[in-house]
């Protein structure tokens, strides 16, 4: 900067002699100093550079506002700047601390300096006074007109706008480029480009602008070529790979950048040992030294870690010490998720704080603090844990602002909330209700904070949202073992017009079954915790393959649905639907089919009332290690139409896992419906099972069949009026990377399908008609299940062994099957 900030001074100099002359050499001193040029700054003593390319400029280093050190005092009654060319001569004078006829002194001239400085607007500044003006001559900092990358190839363009903060017609400012260098080489070091290098150039344009380079030397890619501990005894090398981030590099690692040397993710790594040692006792345990030698080839690192285990420890005594009789601390005690004698693991020491805040909040007191101390006893191999509890007053909720909601309305968050203002805090409603807000699955992420309001026992509550897209547009196809090819296309919008209010327009279309329909649910039905909404449809289904007859429904209804408490759910339902089934042109011509499947050939009304009741105690919805749930359901049907019965399901599920990997799943179920005032159950009515259902069966595989009639050897599927059906599953490490999203599981199904109306096992004449078989015998099948959530959609392989039959059943042992999560 020195070398142009010299020529600024004299032309100054050449263009006002006369009154340099008149003012003496005082004002030329303090227009000197005020440049900086009365310091190291001076052109002369700056280094050689070399000169750049034509059209093109170097970098020039972070300007440094001068310190006025010696200068004329004096009334500045005029203030005129020069050199300013975008920015407004009154923009320029609004930094100043400055104001026309104010004394002007050496400091005042140095804050003004600094001040226009830090607007990042000026490459230079320089002030003087000349008599009674002060002369302000500013150098602007140029505009950028476009910023372009080269050299990149393997880090998109796109990812590296992300990290710069530079725009086209933005300022530009040395420090800003220099910030926006040391981010692109992180972003690739973190690629595992540990060698790439940045440099930054400016190519000068009329009107000062200018356009900024980045040109980028990507250097080789290094990956890790292995990973070896010294020091370990407890825990073999491969047992402590597994708890690193850090991989060594393999082929099938194609869509991980683990395996790529990172020395933050080196850093983690450390972190993540000594939290896997000390959950398992090993109080003591340290890193002593992490070294990263590169090969020779240098395109990869051999990491090797030195550990010091240290011995295996025990709790010792646990207390909880509180300054204040209102927290109590036996109480507190017999919270804490831990006992004397207990191998020592941290993260019980974390639980512990959880539990010990919690319980604190749920008291109101909001701003507890809680910090464990920690005496080890090397000899007894113990350590002694107390919990120091400091609570405030206790507090109130003054006041609860909601932030960061650019299109979901106030509402729809403030009624998730279980705390209104005026009530006591309660750390517990408040987690539950970052839990309500994360699960209508409108938001990225929601943080609950509170500061202290305008009086000691008050808190303001901020509620901080960030919105993320709700509307969905799928198009989706695949291909089962039963649909053949399967095409998807659905709208869904769950935060219609930011009122939370769920809209579903899908349109399904496979081998066996085509559906449209239409769903609307608002999820707040007239203000209160209930939820309402209306659906529409039209659907067929042709069966023909498996039980020689199809049928077409087409229907609406309403629903209504409220929790009974924080696990209970109960729904009731009004459907209306028109139903028409039809069989081959000749099949039931001159008597020849049987009556239990002529008889269903027609339309019919079907209007039914129902209930859903839903217990739900699982840890997690989405992955369940923990925990159980449980659904009854059933129907009335006969509230007006054709169409008389009563259906009753049962579903349960228990989870209990032994690690995230390991995780067994017992579920069973059961159904049965029965026909009222004389009405026997419509085929359309009855339950199938098989295919997803039952593994090992094909879709309506087992329960009754008519032997005689069907376009399979084996006859026409009849269906049942009773099911029952248990499953246990064991999910099993496949020691594949997570972010493939493939699981493995074992199962065993166990069950049976069954009971026809009388009627339907008689031939028109009254007799048995001994075609149609209908046993309740036991099926079995076991087997292995694989799920991979590709980017397609969910898929499942099943590979089955069918365990026990009978002799009309059809039986598969491999099934390949899709779903669309919608």
């Amino acid at each position: 900067m020195s070398n142009r900030r010299s020529p600024m001074v004299f032309s100054m100099i050449q263009r006002r002699p006369e009154a340099f002359r008149t003012h003496g050499r005082a004002s030329v001193l303090a227009l000197i100093i005020a440049a900086g040029l009365g310091g190291p700054a001076l052109a002369q003593d700056a280094a050689p550079q070399q000169a750049p390319a034509a059209g093109e400029i170097q970098l020039p280093q972070t300007a440094q506002p001068a310190v006025v050190q010696q200068a004329q005092s004096g009334v500045a009654n005029r203030i005129l700047v020069q050199g300013n060319q975008r920015i407004d001569q009154t923009t320029i004078l609004s930094y100043l601390p400055i104001q026309p006829g104010d004394t002007v002194e050496p400091v005042v001239l140095d804050v003004a300096v600094r001040t226009l400085y830090r607007t990042n607007l000026f490459a230079d500044v320089q002030m003087a006074l000349d008599g009674t003006d002060l002369i302000i001559q500013v150098v602007e900092n140029p505009v950028i007109n476009q910023v372009v990358f080269e050299g990149n190839s393997a880090v998109s363009e796109d990812k590296l706008r992300e990290e710069v903060t530079i725009r086209p017609r933005g300022i530009y400012t040395p420090a800003r480029v220099q910030e926006d260098v040391q981010s692109i080489v992180e972003l690739y070091r973190l690629s595992g480009r540990i060698s790439a290098t940045v440099t930054p150039k400016l190519i000068q344009l009329e009107q000062n602008r200018v356009d900024l380079v980045f040109e980028i030397d990507e250097g080789v890619s290094t990956g890790v070529r292995g990973i070896n501990f010294l020091g370990n005894r407890a825990f073999s090398d491969s047992d402590l790979r597994g708890v690193m981030v850090t991989k060594t590099s393999r082929w099938w690692r194609l869509f991980s950048s683990n395996d790529n040397y990172d020395p933050n993710r080196l850093d983690y790594d450390q972190q993540q040992l000594r939290s896997f040692y000390t959950n398992r006792g090993y109080y003591d345990f340290r890193v002593v030294s992490a070294v990263a030698e590169l090969s020779p080839s240098q395109d990869d690192f051999l990491v090797t870690l030195t550990v010091d285990e240290g011995e295996q420890y025990n709790f010792g005594a646990i207390t909880v010490a509180t300054q204040s009789e209102r927290l109590n601390a036996d109480f507190l005690r017999r919270l804490l998720p831990l006992q004397e004698g207990d191998l020592y693991e941290s993260d019980r020491i974390e639980q512990s704080v959880d539990a010990l805040t919690f319980a604190a909040g749920s008291a109101g007191y909001a701003f507890v603090d809680i910090r464990p101390t920690y005496q080890a006893n090397p000899e007894a191999r113990t350590v002694d844990v107390t919990f120091n509890v400091r609570e405030g007053e206790r507090v109130y909720v003054e006041r609860i602002d909601v932030v960061g909601n650019t299109r979901t309305i106030d509402p729809v968050i403030r009624r998730e909330l279980l705390l209104v203002e005026g009530d006591a805090f309660n750390r517990t409603l408040v987690e539950r209700s970052r839990n309500n807000l994360r699960t209508l699955g409108f938001f990225e992420d929601v943080t609950i904070t509170e500061v202290r309001g305008s009086e000691p026992d008050r808190s303001v509550v901020t509620v901080q949202v960030t919105e993320q897209p709700t509307g969905e547009l799928s198009v989706g196809a695949g291909f089962s073992s039963v649909d053949s090819f399967i095409i998807n296309l659905g709208i869904t919008e769950r935060n219609f017009r930011g009122r939370g209010q769920n809209v579903v327009a899908r349109l399904e279309w496979g081998s066996i079954r085509q559906q449209i329909d239409f769903r609307f649910t608002e999820p707040k039905f007239l203000g209160r915790d209930v939820r309402a909404g209306w659906d529409l449809y039209h659907s067929r289904y042709d069966y023909s393959e498996f039980s020689s007859y199809s049928y077409a429904s087409t229907g609406g209804g309403v629903r209504l649905s409220w929790p009974i408490n924080g696990y209970t759910l109960f729904s009731t339902r009004y459907s209306l639907r028109a139903d028409d089934v039809t069989v081959p042109g000749n099949f039931c011509t001159g008597g020849a089919g049987s009556r239990a499947l002529c008889e269903q050939i027609g339309e019919s009304i079907n209007s039914s009332i129902g209930y859903t009741l839903l217990v739900d105690r699982r840890n997690d919805p989405i992955r369940p290690t923990r925990g159980w749930t449980g659904t009854l359901r059933q129907d009335f049907a006969g509230v007006g139409g054709d169409v008389n019965y009563v259906r009753s399901e049962l579903d349960a599920s228990w989870y209990h896992g032994f690690s995230p990997e390991w995780v067994v799943t017992v579920q069973g179920s059961t159904g049965y419906v029965a026909g009222w005032s004389g009405d026997a159950i419509r085929i359309n009515d009855r339950f199938f099972k098989g295919g997803n259902s039952f593994r090992g069966f094909e879709t309506a595989g087992i329960g009754p069949r008519d032997l005689a009639q069907g376009t399979s050897s084996r006859g026409n599927a009849l269906g049942g009026n009773f099911y029952a059906i248990g499953t246990v599953e064991l999910t099993v490490p496949n020691y594949l990377p997570e972010e493939y999203g493939i699981r493995t599981s074992l199962f065993v199904d166990v069950g049976t399908l069954g009971i026809l109306d009388d009627r339907y096992k008689l031939l028109a004449n009254g007799t048995i008609d001994t075609q149609i078989v209908d046993e309740l015998a036991l099926r079995a099948s076991a087997g292995i299940s694989v799920h991979w959530r590709s980017p397609m959609g969910p898929i499942r392989l099943d590979f089955s062994q069918v365990l026990a039959e009978e002799d009309y059943d059809v039986t598969e042992t491999f099934r390949f099957s899709t779903s669309t999560q919608f």
